[in-house]
């Protein structure tokens, strides 16, 4: 039995562009989660500005309705807390008023700004103008362009009055592509291969036999898309590309049936589970997990530690994702068969990849995993990884362990071995236990890390924290939230 890598030299003609990804492929966080991590808004203050804007939204629609032709733009004023709305005069300033709003008296309505923007959008912009837009805030038309001189060049093209525009500097836009494992990339303009994993970093992990430091790559719409930043083959067989600002690293493997595989961690699955893998050439394959830890031989080229499987796998399939429910597990290396009479399929772990270049996966914010780091440097840790209902939680020397590896599923829950972090009892008093729980719903189980880095139980309004300003083996308990340094935390 021959054992063969999987690239394949092909012309770009041959190259396919893949559908467009669906916009609701990956979880998105609630509102308040995104408005506090976007915004720097605590929780309270995310509800409050939503409620808000939401009512702010239906006062823009009666006043624009009475106003009609005067109305002259609105918008929501966060210090205020309430919207603002462009006036003519002061007789319309009064019913601003009479309805919620604050006026602002302004020179020009939005009708005519609108017919200003209209005559702009028919004039040619030049490569250094880059969009244009009404702002009602300050009753102009903004233009942003690379410099002032190219944006009175189109101004004065498009003969609007330049006293009702507002110029100001921008770069130039850029069309944004996906990285997702599975999708095909092209190495030196001829070989392909298949992506990954995307990675935080910026690029994504395939294999190391597909290209060497410095090759460029083009992603699946032979678009350019980055080079490789390092490489190791034979020995190892990974690799990790880094990609351009016009590339966004995405936690999907392709499962070629129009869809995506969301990637929540890289838990190592075990010997017999059931596994699949993405590739550009034979799409989504499945099969079971053989061995581990398996020495191939590439005519002559050794390679370590790699995984074995029954998946099959061909040309072109090499570098692409291997994932086991949705934890990722490695990147396709090589094997002997094909897809139509089977085959063995070999992988290199992913875990291994990340590790040699320090890099971290792109995953959704179904299972984004992480450690707890606090007091001392020290991690929040489950006690000799004894995943058990009732089990007190301990700080520990960070160990890359799975004991010490929390899950943040989105619901504000923090899990680990399938049990979450939990008040013992539901307890909200001084001294309580933290402890791992069956997942219940209950409110003990649910846990915000602040801003300031207070892992705060919102049911008590108290904090995790280190008993005693102890050291390593030290219990955790519930405590009033005091800035102490043996409440403060972060992810890492």
């Amino acid at each position: 039995m021959r054992l063969t890598v999987l690239t394949s030299a092909a012309l770009l003609a041959v190259a396919f562009a893949l559908p467009a990804l669906p916009a609701a492929a990956a979880p998105s966080p609630s509102p308040d989660q995104a408005l506090q991590r976007d915004l720097g808004l605590t929780p309270t203050e995310a509800r409050i500005r939503q409620a808000h804007e939401a009512a702010a939204a239906v006062v823009e629609g009666q006043i624009r309705t009475r106003l009609g032709d005067r109305f002259a733009g609105a918008w929501y004023t966060p210090a205020e807390g309430r919207l603002t709305v462009g006036v003519l005069n002061d007789a319309d300033a009064a019913l601003v008023r009479a309805a919620g709003a604050t006026p602002a008296l302004v020179t020009r309505s939005e009708k005519q700004l609108t017919a200003l923007k209209s005559t702009l959008d028919r004039t040619a912009p030049g490569t250094d103008v880059h969009h244009w837009y009404v702002d009602a805030a300050t009753n102009t038309v903004v233009v942003g362009a690379t410099d002032r001189a190219a944006a009175d060049r189109f101004i004065q093209s498009g003969a609007v009055d330049p006293a009702a525009v507002r110029v100001i500097t921008a770069q130039p836009a850029k069309i944004l592509y996906d990285i997702r494992g599975g999708d095909q990339y092209v190495i030196n303009g001829n070989t392909l291969c298949s992506v990954g994993f995307a990675v935080n970093n910026g690029g994504f992990v395939t294999a190391g036999h597909c290209g060497r430091a410095g090759n460029p790559t083009l992603g699946y719409n032979n678009v350019a898309q980055g080079t490789f930043a390092g490489s190791s083959f034979p020995g190892n067989d990974y690799a990790w590309v880094r990609t351009n600002s016009n590339w966004t690293p995405r936690p999907w493997v392709n499962n070629y049936s129009g869809g995506n595989v969301s990637v929540t961690g890289s838990t190592e699955a075990a010997t017999g589970s059931s596994i699949c893998r993405s590739g550009r050439t034979t799409g989504w394959r499945c099969g079971v997990i053989q061995a581990k830890n398996v020495t191939v031989n590439y005519s002559g080229s050794l390679v370590y530690g790699l995984t074995q499987t029954t998946a099959c796998a061909e040309g072109g399939d090499s570098g692409g994702a291997w994932i086991s429910g949705n934890q990722a597990q490695g990147v396709t290396s090589g094997g002997s068969g094909n897809c139509s009479t089977g085959g063995t399929t070999f992988y290199q772990p992913v875990n291994e990849i990340l590790g040699a270049y320090g890099l971290s996966l792109t995953t959704t914010g179904g299972g984004n995993v992480s450690r707890i780091i606090g007091w001392q440097d020290k991690c929040i840790d489950v006690p000799n990884s004894n995943g058990a209902d009732g089990q007190r939680l301990q700080i520990w020397n960070c160990n890359n362990t799975n004991a010490q590896n929390w899950t943040f599923p989105g619901d504000g829950t923090i899990r680990a071995f399938g049990l979450c972090m939990d008040v013992a009892w539901g307890s909200t008093a001084n001294g309580a236990a933290i402890q791992l729980a069956h997942c219940s719903g209950n409110p003990a189980q649910q846990f915000v890390l602040s801003g300031a880095g207070d892992l705060v139980n919102p049911q008590a309004n108290k904090c995790v924290d280190v008993t005693g300003f102890g050291g390593t083996g030290t219990p955790l308990q519930l405590w009033q939230c005091n800035g102490g340094a043996n409440q403060k935390w972060r992810r890492g």
